[in-house]
Formats: structure tokens, sequence, C-alpha cells
């Protein structure tokens, strides 16, 4: 299956890359910048995932999203530091993190890439763990997603997950088994000055954790600064 994978080099998207390579083709990784805080982290971590899964690799400019957008993840206040994301309530791990409509975008600009080079599908990272805050990442989204491009769409582009149905710790087990780089993943809402994630914020205390549970926490604890 030829496929257009949604690359924002963070754990979920590198695992799906290495999958959609291994399941057939990857045309090209698409990683968007969209004026986040992390993105030269994020830009430098989908380069090196795309470079080992030999997968070229295009960056995205969507600087409108500064009009629409103002929270910790576009570098406005801070992201407060979450040992256990589960312990603060959903509804204040949403506002933390949203990005309005930031799914749907990239999707329909993935499935315009897709059908443009003659990929079947857009791959991209959702996980059943964070679905229970952020509504595009759930099922519900993919398959609501699978139909819009199914009809926006002259080839009928596909929308993917492979991780849609795994919490965090099946994706490592499902990385270590498949041989994903993650080694070089960057998980983090903060910009860090030496490519190593904060440790504390709402999406690296969920991916320590993932870590910890998978048992390989000490393989990766060198690529967290706290």
């Amino acid at each position: 299956m030829k496929a257009i994978v949604l690359l924002s080099g963070g754990l979920d998207s590198i695992v799906n890359l290495k999958q959609a390579v291994d399941a057939g083709a990857v045309v090209r990784a698409l990683t968007f910048d969209y004026g986040q805080a992390a993105f030269e982290n994020e830009g430098r971590a989908a380069a090196a995932a795309a470079g080992r899964c030999r997968v070229p690799h295009s960056v995205i400019a969507l600087p409108w999203y500064g009009q629409v957008a103002r929270n910790a993840l576009m570098g406005e206040g801070s992201a407060a530091a979450r040992p256990q994301p589960a312990a603060a309530e959903a509804r204040e791990l949403l506002e933390e993190a949203w990005i309005p409509n930031r799914n749907g975008v990239f999707l329909s600009i993935a499935g315009a890439y897709a059908e443009g080079l003659g990929a079947e599908a857009v791959v991209i990272g959702l996980n059943r763990e964070e679905a229970s805050v952020f509504p595009d990442n759930s099922a519900e989204f993919l398959e609501a997603a699978d139909r819009l491009l199914a009809v926006s769409t002259l080839t009928g582009v596909r929308a993917v997950s492979y991780t849609v149905a795994l919490d965090k710790k099946e994706i490592v087990e499902m990385g270590l088994a498949i041989g994903a780089p993650m080694d070089v993943a960057y998980s983090c809402y903060r910009r860090s000055p030496d490519q190593r994630m904060c440790g504390v914020c709402q999406s690296c205390a969920r991916t320590k954790a993932a870590f910890m549970a998978a048992g390989v926490l000490e393989r990766y604890a060198a690529r967290f600064a706290g």
C-alpha cells in the first residue's frame, strides 16, 4: 500500500511511519510547522526518523495557526509539569494542548498529497490512551476522516492509523517489535536547546510512563532532561 505519513517526530508518528514502510511504499512523510514552540526539535526528530526509514520528507508551513491558537504548545505560557497526566482533569489537559481542528487540517492536506502522488492512504499516529482526552485521537475521528477522504478525493484515499486501538505502552512494544527508530523521537511540548525532552509536560509524562511500563525506560532515559 502506497502511503503518505503524517510525521510529527513524536513516538506515535514514528512507530506508524515504520509500520507503513513495512506494509508497503511510503511516498512522502509530512511534518507541519504551525508555530508550535517545539517545532525545531520536532522537525529534527522527523527528519532523522524519515532518513532512517529512507522516506522522502517535506515540511509544510501553516503560519496562520498563530492567529487562532493561543496556548502552551504555541509558546504562550508554559506546559505544566505532569508526573501523572491522569491526575489532572481531562478538560484541563485538553485546553493546555488543543489546536483548533489540527488533525482535521493535517489529514486534508495529506489527502491532497496522497491523491496527487498516487498514494492510497494517509497514515496518522492516533492512540486509545490520548483519545480519552483528545477527541481527534479516537477511532471515531479516524472513521469520520476516512469517510471524508473517500468523498473529497477522486481516488478514494483512506485514513489509516496502525496504533489507534493501542495505549502508549503497547505502542512502545510495537515499536520495539518492528525496529522503529524511537531513539530519535521528540514527544515534548517545550522547546529544547539540546534535543532532550523536558520529561515533565503532559506528553513527556505519558511517554516516560510508557517506556517504564514496557521495561525500557533505562534505554531511553538520556532522551529526557528531567
